[in-house]
C-alpha cells in the first residue's frame, strides 16, 4: 500500500480546512480530497471512492473523472466495474456460509469435494488431494501452481476473445508446473485454489457456483443490488453500462477482453463501489457469518505473519498504524475494513498502472474521520 508522506498529509489538510472551514461536511470534505487528488493525475481516467462509517452516520460515494479515455461521458457513482481478485472474498464467504452450515469443515480435505474430474487430472500431477484441505485453499497455502503467470497474460493478449473454461484454466495448472510445496507449508497466490473452492460451492449446493455465493451471502436481504457474475448471470436491473478499465503494460482495456479469462472465482464479479464496500462492512459486524468464531477465521493467519499476511479470503494489513483487513482486484479496485473504526472504503481507478492513488485518498479519508 502506498504509504503517504505525514507532512505533505498535513499540509494538505491544514490547507483543506484553511479554505473551507471546519464547519464543511465530512462527505463535502471527502470529496475535495478526491477532486484534489485527481487534478494531479488525470491520466487516471477516473476515480471511485465509497466510505461506510456508520459509527459517524456516513455512507458516501464520491466520484470524479470519466469512465472511459474518450473524456466524453462523466463517471457516475453507480457504475459498476470488473473487480477482479476481489472477488476472492465473495467466494470465501460462500465456503464458510456451508461450513457455518455444517455441509464442510474448514480441515477437511478436498479430495472427495472437487469435481471427479478435477480430482483426475491434479491427482495424475501428483496433487494428494487427501492432504489439502479447504483452508488450505482458502489461504493460499494448497502448494498447487497456478495456471496464472507470464505466459498466460501473453496468450490473453495475443488472444483476447478466446473464451476460456474453468476446466482449461485447471488444465492449464497441471501443464505449467509441478506442486510448489507439501500441503500448509508454504504461501503462494493463486487463482486456481479459488476455482477449485467455486467446484466445491457447485457440488455441496448442486446449482452453478455464481448462483450459489449469490443466495449462500443473500444478496438480496443485504441490498448488493449492483453485484453479479460477468457474463455468467445478467446484470441487475437498472445497472448502469461497466465503467471502461486500463492497464497499459500490454494496452488493455476492459472492453477488449473476453472477461473469461478471469472468471470462475479467482474474479468474475462486477460492482459498484458502494456494494463493494457494503459487503465488507456488513460482513466484519457480522451480519453474514454469523458464528463469531467462524468469522474470526477470515482474519486470522494460517502461517505465520512474517510468511504470509493472507488469512482465509483476505489479507490483514498495517494501513498507517492501523489494522486493516484487505483485498484488491487486477483492475485497480481496492476495499478494506478498520476494525478500529468500524469503517470500510473501497476505492476505484480506471487506469489500473495509478491504482496507489487508492491508498492515497484512503489514507486523507480516515485522517478526516479521526
Amino acid at each position: 500500500m502506498y504509504n503517504l508522506s505525514k507532512n505533505y498529509l498535513s499540509i494538505f489538510l491544514f490547507s483543506l480546512y484553511s479554505v473551507t472551514g471546519y464547519s464543511q461536511t465530512l462527505e463535502t470534505q471527502f470529496q475535495e480530497v478526491l477532486d484534489f487528488t485527481y487534478q494531479e493525475n488525470t491520466d487516471a481516467v477516473g476515480m471511485i471512492i465509497h466510505v461506510e462509517a456508520p459509527n459517524k452516520n456516513i455512507s458516501w460515494t464520491g466520484v470524479v473523472g470519466y469512465s472511459g479515455k474518450e473524456n466524453t461521458l462523466a463517471l457516475n457513482t453507480n457504475q459498476p466495474v470488473l473487480i477482479a481478485s476481489n472477488t476472492k472474498t465473495y467466494v470465501a464467504v460462500a465456503t464458510l456460509k456451508l461450513v457455518e452450515k455444517g455441509k464442510i469443515k474448514l480441515n477437511q480435505p478436498i479430495a472427495d469435494l472437487i469435481s471427479e474430474k478435477s480430482n483426475t487430472v491434479l491427482t495424475e500431477d501428483g496433487y494428494e488431494l487427501d492432504k489439502i484441505t479447504i483452508r488450505h485453499l482458502l489461504s493460499h497455502t494448497s502448494g498447487i501452481a497456478d495456471y496464472v503467470d507470464d505466459a498466460y497474460f501473453e496468450l490473453v493478449n495475443e488472444k483476447p476473445y478466446k473464451l476460456w473454461t474453468r476446466d482449461e484454466q485447471i488444465q492449464r495448472t497441471v501443464a505449467v508446473g509441478d506442486p510448489l510445496a507439501e500441503p500448509g507449508k508454504q504461501f503462494k497466490y493463486g487463482d486456481i485454489n479459488y476455482l477449485l473452492l467455486t467446484e466445491i460451492i457447485e457440488q455441496q449446493t448442486d446449482k452453478p457456483f455464481y448462483t450459489a455465493i449469490r443466495g449462500l451471502i443473500d444478496y438480496e436481504k443485504h441490498g448488493l443490488n449492483s453485484t453479479w457474475f460477468i457474463n455468467l448471470e445478467k446484470a441487475p436491473e437498472g445497472t448502469l453500462p461497466l465503467a471502461h478499465q486500463y492497464w497499459s503494460k500490454y494496452d488493455w482495456g476492459s472492453y477488449y477482453q473476453n472477461p473469461s479469462w478471469d472468471l470462475y472465482g479467482g474474479g468474475g464479479i462486477a460492482s459498484t463501489a458502494e456494494d463493494l464496500a457494503l459487503f465488507f462492512q456488513l460482513l466484519f459486524e457480522g451480519k453474514i457469518i454469523q458464528d463469531k468464531e467462524l468469522l474470526a477465521e477470515m482474519y486470522s493467519f494460517v502461517l505465520p505473519k512474517e510468511e504470509s499476511i493472507y488469512c482465509l479470503g483476505i489479507r490483514v494489513i498495517s494501513f498507517h498504524g492501523h489494522t486493516a483487513y484487505y483485498h484488491g482486484g487486477f483492475w485497480g479496485t481496492d476495499v478494506m475494513y478498520l476494525p478500529e473504526f468500524n469503517t470500510t472504503i473501497s476505492a476505484f481507478t480506471l487506469q489500473k498502472d495509478k491504482r496507489n492513488l487508492n491508498a492515497e485518498i484512503s489514507n486523507k479519508i480516515l485522517e478526516l474521520l479521526k
